[in-house]
């Protein structure tokens, strides 16, 4: 099987891993800078040229877009569906994932847990939003924010308020989220790969540090998920229409509830923690389900 890979850091360990995996299996596999990638959007003959050459028709492509490049990135895996390439995660897809707001309105109409979360775009409306979220401490969330930047815990409603309106002045978009004390600063990831849990870590936030991703210094460990929270990462994950991702969840209260979905999970942290494969589960999921126009969308928006 012929493999494009859309990614701009051919070293990072996720693609390094992916690339070794697929040529474990026996399959040729390319990376391929996703902005150096342009495209002949001509009338039922769509074309993507790479370096000056036109790119061969792969069998299969594998999105590993940058949230800086998603506009961008999901334009050339249009273009892939487009061809009858079968995607690995739809365009359509990563886009509603990629949007804070709008898989957060997808989520809650699934009926998938979530922290009480507000949006508003009127600064004088700060105080009604601060009270649905219940007051502080609250979090505060720019749309666009990845890997735990743009993302404040406020202490107090003065300050909460203070953050909101600096934010609102420069017409910033931002989501204001009930802060889950309960999890002490912790959160799950779930890996899910076809409709179903294959690995789950723990991660702790370093000391003093509410935030518990990996690149902001927070440790990982192997963890037994409740079948709620299977089932709530694997909800997720179809609310999405992601056959591969890394559901974020809290344990609150309540249950579980899901912070977000990321369409390009990280691998090390999740093989290191619990020593499997999960590259490998990847290809085998290609393989199994790679096949001509099997593209849902076919590039439709």
């Amino acid at each position: 099987m012929k493999i494009v890979m859309l990614a701009r850091n051919a070293e990072l360990y996720s693609h390094r891993r992916l690339v070794e995996a697929a040529e474990e299996r026996g399959h040729e596999i390319r990376v391929v800078n996703t902005l150096r990638c342009y495209m002949n959007i001509a009338s039922r003959r769509p074309e993507i040229y790479y370096n000056g050459e036109k790119l061969k028709k792969p069998d299969a492509v594998i999105p590993r877009i940058g949230a800086s490049v998603t506009f961008y990135g999901t334009a050339v895996l249009r273009q892939f569906e487009m061809m009858g390439v079968y995607p690995l995660n739809e365009s359509v897809a990563i886009g509603r994932s990629r949007d804070k707001l709008r898989s957060m309105q997808l989520l809650a109409r699934d009926g998938v847990g979530l922290p009480v979360t507000t949006f508003a775009h009127d600064p004088k409306q700060t105080g009604e939003v601060l009270e649905i979220a219940g007051g502080a401490p609250l979090v505060i969330k720019l749309l666009e924010g990845t890997q735990g930047l743009g993302v404040v815990l406020a202490d107090t409603d003065r300050s909460a308020k203070s953050v909101i309106e600096a934010f609102r002045a420069t017409n910033t978009n931002i989501l204001v989220q009930e802060f889950i004390k309960e999890a002490g600063g912790t959160d799950i990831r779930a890996i899910v790969i076809g409709g179903r849990v294959v690995a789950a870590m723990k991660r702790t936030g370093a000391e003093g540090e509410f935030r518990s991703n990996l690149h902001r210094g927070g440790s990982a460990e192997l963890i037994k998920l409740s079948p709620e929270e299977r089932s709530t990462a694997v909800r997720a994950a179809k609310s999405m229409g992601l056959n591969v991702c890394g559901v974020d969840m809290l344990r609150a209260n309540h249950g579980a509830v899901v912070m977000e979905v990321n369409s390009s999970p990280g691998l090390e942290g999740v093989e290191k923690a619990t020593g499997l494969d999960i590259a490998g589960k990847i290809i085998a999921f290609i393989e199994k389900n790679a096949k001509p126009g099997a593209t849902k969308t076919k590039g439709k928006g």
